[in-house]
């Protein structure tokens, strides 16, 4: 038939395993597919298919040569991703001899590991926050760390989901045991069950310094599994969660504490070392010193640095970067980062803003490029400019993301703005996704900011929840029910929530300033929902403008849309927070006829 009389149609049928959307993104994946099989010529044997179309994933032992494989389903489970963002597993062990399949864990939300030798199986199981081993030839089943006063499960979670493990650090030589991470130490587990031990003493918990082991392997031996012999000793990072300072520690035996080698107000990356494993090569950075390469002995006490990148940075006004602690109005402690431009002077008033997501503060010694970003605040760009940023920790109760972003964001901001250097009558807010959410929320809850800029935000909870991320093909309906935006109920359980956490309708309490990001390509947040946004702001006659950088994505990719967004970022803060004339794109807009001629720059 000619292509005319070819209808194009998808159908969307209620029964289907995947959302037609999430088939299309994965066609091509699907039509590829192919399935393990093993085959032993010497013996004349025919092929043995391992698995087969209902299964997901397969893991081998590193070297390949052991009798047994693991394999996952969600086979019959799959519906459910819609709401639930993931799928419970049916986990199997599987005879490369024969092709039989043992079923070894059901209804399975978590991790599972094939041990080195396939002997054991050993798997954390999400919803009880255990650490489990499977024993193959006597299908014995333990709880390794039953009994252990510490989670391995994600302390800090706060969204309405079983919180994740820590992850697994190495096994033991003679894959008879598991080393296991907990939020601050190391843990060592025989596999049946026999033995409990702490690699790190406690140390890690007493000092709220987490450790993780750093094994020492070159590139071409990292196929092999990671092992760490206690008593040789090894090698472990640190990480300070009360100065944010790193560094590396070292260990040998058990029921001592690591000793320090070499900790900074830095942050290391890039770790690797020599062939002989003696000298350590490492690159170390800050937010005012960009990543250099260094080289260090094995006892850290020869430190030598390789590179000197950047050098140009020297001519400009940086900035310096530091914690912020205090409490919020319901009694809770907080930590933010404030950056301070390298000239700062505490007899001047600064204009201020803040950039949010969820938590930032672990990123105090990072640095961070004045590049155009892809849509977040471009925190050095504007310190050096002479603004003051400050980027605040916020942590969410389950059902009101909204008012946990202004708990925390609102009330660190009223904290700095005690001090005389900080112009309270010029403070802005910027985010992006999430952080544009939340910008969104804030304007309808506060007229304390002069200035807000929202990235790609979700307004209306009650029409994204049904959407699709087209990235990815996944509905939209988990991340209200199970993960990042915290509501917790269905929209029939709790339409009140999704109403209270929806910006759109509050919008008419809107007296800040706001530009709206929203792009007609974005695979993560329908881009509808920025036209949701505008057009509301525009009915109540509210000063709003929005930008849709063509064909560009959640976050912006084409480099020349970066600088535009960075240009105009700029003007419209040095407009409402310093005073500065509004460009024309502000002020007249720039027509469809003019697109592509006039950029609406000029002030």
């Amino acid at each position: 038939m000619v292509d005319f009389e070819h209808a194009k149609v998808d159908v969307w049928n209620w029964q289907d395993d995947y959302l037609q959307p999430m088939q299309l993104v994965n066609l091509k994946k699907d039509l590829a597919r192919n399935f393990l099989a093993v085959t032993y010529p010497k013996y004349n044997r025919n092929i043995i298919p391992l698995t087969d179309q209902t299964f997901n994933s397969t893991a081998l032992t590193p070297d390949g040569n052991e009798e047994y494989i693991l394999a996952r389903t969600d086979f019959g489970k799959r519906i459910a991703s819609q709401w639930e963002g993931s799928t419970r597993d049916d986990i199997y062990l599987v005879s490369t001899k024969t092709g039989n399949k043992e079923l070894i864990l059901s209804n399975f939300s978590g991790n599972a590991i094939l041990s080195p030798d396939a002997k054991y199986i050993v798997y954390f199981d999400q919803d009880k926050g255990s650490w489990n081993s499977y024993q193959v030839s006597s299908k014995k089943k333990t709880v390794l760390n039953d009994g252990i006063p510490a989670s391995f499960a994600d302390e800090e979670n706060d969204m309405p989901t079983a919180a994740q493990g820590y992850g697994m650090a190495a096994w033991s030589p003679d894959f008879k045991g598991i080393y296991v991470n907990s939020r601050y130490d190391i843990w060592y587990f025989n596999l049946d069950g026999s033995n409990k031990s702490i690699l790190t003493n406690g140390y890690g918990a007493a000092s709220q310094t987490t450790f993780r082991y750093l094994p020492l392997k070159r590139e071409e031996d990292r196929e092999q599994a990671t092992t760490l012999d206690y008593k040789k000793g090894g090698f472990l990072t640190s990480f300070d969660n009360k100065t944010k300072e790193s560094g590396f520690y070292q260990f040998k035996g058990q029921h001592n504490d690591p000793k320090s080698l070499l900790v900074e107000a830095k942050t290391f990356r890039n770790i690797s070392s020599s062939a002989d494993q003696q000298t350590i090569l490492y690159s170390k950075e800050d937010y005012m010193n960009s990543p250099n390469i260094y080289t260090n002995t094995i006892k850290f006490k020869d430190e030598l640095q390789l590179s000197n990148i950047n050098q140009q940075q020297a001519n400009y006004n940086w900035g310096t970067a530091e914690l912020v602690h205090w409490t919020t109005p319901e009694g809770n402690q907080a930590e933010g980062i404030l950056y301070k431009p390298e000239n700062f002077d505490p007899a001047k008033k600064y204009p201020i803003i803040a950039y949010f997501y969820e938590k930032l503060s672990d990123g105090l010694y990072t640095y961070q490029p004045p590049a155009p970003t892809p849509s977040r605040l471009n925190i050095p760009y504007f310190v050096s400019n002479e603004y003051l940023v400050f980027a605040p920790n916020i942590s969410y109760k389950t059902g009101h993301p909204g008012k946990s972003a202004e708990e925390y964001i609102n009330s660190g901001m009223r904290y700095l703005a005690q001090n005389a250097w900080v112009d309270s009558t010029k403070m802005g807010i910027q985010g992006q996704s999430w952080g544009g959410y939340q910008v969104a929320h804030l304007i309808t809850r506060t007229n304390m900011y002069a200035a807000a800029w929202t990235g790609a935000p979700v307004v209306n909870m009650t029409s994204a929840y049904g959407g699709i991320r087209w990235q990815s093909g996944m509905s939209r309906q988990f991340q209200y029910e199970h993960t990042q935006s915290r509501i917790g109920k269905t929209l029939w359980e709790a339409p009140e929530l999704y109403i209270e956490n929806s910006p759109l309708f509050h919008l008419d309490k809107v007296k800040t300033p706001v530009v709206i990001m929203a792009n007609d390509n974005d695979g993560a947040v329908p881009w509808y929902q920025g036209i949701e946004m505008f057009t509301a702001l525009r009915r109540l006659n509210k000063p709003v403008w929005m930008l849709n950088y063509n064909g560009d994505e959640h976050n912006l990719i084409l480099r020349q849309n970066r600088k535009d967004i960075q240009i105009r970022e700029q003007q419209f803060f040095d407009h409402f927070l310093k005073g500065a004339p509004a460009p024309a794109w502000m002020k007249k807009g720039v027509p469809a006829t003019e697109k592509g001629i006039d950029w609406g720059f000029e002030l």
